[in-house]
């Protein structure tokens, strides 16, 4: 980060954040936490369900199916998520073991297996038999298997980005909410971010829109789109602790690993255990099965059949998921056409740097991603591997042609 002199004017801050979400959080507390000036510019209020960083929980894991290559970042997260919990005295995560089933070739299973023993994680590999046997609740089909790691869990969104934005305000960060970020513009020697109350300068400009990635970063010559996608909480029709402590389904799902499971078809769902006991249910959901919207347009109401179709597909392999439907909430995944990140320096602007294009599957990685973002920012580089995340490879090509950095945010 240069300390060149600015013209004109001074600056309200080195570094301002627009986005306040998982990762824009993350990111003012690590820079904040290296002494640099922070302004945090957030749309909505602290910790809010309008993006892609609320539900309740998040799994965490380390047999990366979806890439060995993300495995070194994790293990760099897993450090973190404590560091996280101690520092700021919340349940920011929790480790509860992990479950991976499909069918033996199965990316869900040989994915996660292949990352597994690449990276020496500690795993086994279980049949359908002694999953049932191990985890009351889960019934597989004959022939399917799952892998299944000890360290996998869950980290809790809300509490995550609560903990950020307060240890970010503990070491100096300025962080607003409720301002509205219309446009920002490169300067060379700074940078200018309008928002609803003004107009603000800063040295460097970091920039986490989650959702709102094509509207304000629509120079950036990436193809993102936004998906509409459901989590589920339903209750459980098979007795726990409190009911029947003799019971041979005790702990039931009260005390589960979280689990993903591929079927024939290649549909993958995901789940928790009942986290916060038997009567708060089970969250389940598809994973990437949901329809393009935007911030604007997006339909929050979950209907009937889709909460059925949900219960149908959770209960192939959790029958004991029988209860009430207790609750439902959308989110909005923002995915890349090679289902990668974005984290890198702007290529057009060298005074800004980026984070999106999670995918559905980036809140495991919100502490290393912060880290990484506060090192591009003070350093101009970091050490964590993060080629596959360049905007520039070809898998993003979006013919985005000569389109100005300047639209809004809100």
């Amino acid at each position: 980060m240069t300390d060149a002199p600015l013209d004109p004017g001074d600056v309200d801050a080195q570094v301002i954040v627009i986005g306040l979400g998982g990762m824009g959080s993350a990111a003012a507390y690590h820079l904040a936490r290296r002494g640099v000036s922070v302004l945090g510019l957030e749309q909505f209020t602290p910790a809010h369900d309008r993006g892609s960083s609320h539900g309740g929980s998040r799994i965490i894991r380390q047999s990366y199916f979806e890439d060995p290559a993300y495995v070194p970042l994790l293990l760099r997260a897993y450090e973190l998520w404590e560091e996280l919990a101690r520092v700021s005295g919340r349940e920011v995560y929790r480790i509860t073991g992990g479950l991976f089933i499909g069918p033996p070739e199965c990316a869900t299973v040989s994915g996660s297996l292949h990352a597994a023993q690449l990276w020496g994680l500690e795993h086994e590999v279980l049949d359908a038999g002694e999953v049932a046997r191990r985890f009351p609740g889960f019934v597989p089909e004959a022939g399917q298997v799952a892998v299944y790691e000890p360290l996998a869990g869950f980290a809790r969104p809300e509490e995550t980005v609560a903990a950020h934005i307060d240890l970010a305000g503990r070491e100096g960060a300025d962080l607003r909410f409720g301002e509205t970020v219309r446009s920002w513009s490169d300067h060379g020697q700074y940078v200018e971010v309008v928002t609803d109350s003004g107009r603000l300068r800063a040295r460097e400009l970091v920039i986490c829109p989650g959702a709102w990635a094509p509207e304000i970063l629509a120079d950036l010559g990436v193809s993102i789109e936004i998906e509409r996608q459901v989590m589920y909480w339903f209750g459980l029709d098979t007795p726990t602790a409190a009911d029947d402590p003799s019971s041979d389904d005790v702990p039931a799902m009260v005390d589960a690993p979280i689990y993903i499971q591929e079927n024939a078809d290649i549909e993958q769902i995901y789940g928790f255990p009942a986290i916060d006991g038997p009567d708060g249910g089970v969250k389940v959901a598809f994973f990437r099965r949901g329809d393009t919207c935007s911030p604007e347009t997006i339909d929050r109401v979950v209907h009937d059949d889709e909460t059925e179709r949900m219960r149908t597909r959770v209960q192939q392999l959790l029958p004991g998921v029988a209860g009430p439907a207790l609750d439902a909430a959308t989110c909005m995944y923002s995915t890349t056409p090679d289902h990668n990140f974005v984290i890198a320096r702007h290529p057009r602007h060298d005074r800004v740097t980026v984070a999106c294009g999670f995918s559905g599957h980036g809140f495991k990685f919100v502490p290393v991603v912060g880290e990484i973002l506060a090192d591009l920012v003070v350093d101009g580089h970091t050490d964590h591997p993060i080629d596959i995340f360049d905007p520039t490879r070809a898998a993003l090509a979006a013919g985005g042609g000569d389109r100005v950095a300047t639209a809004g945010a809100r």
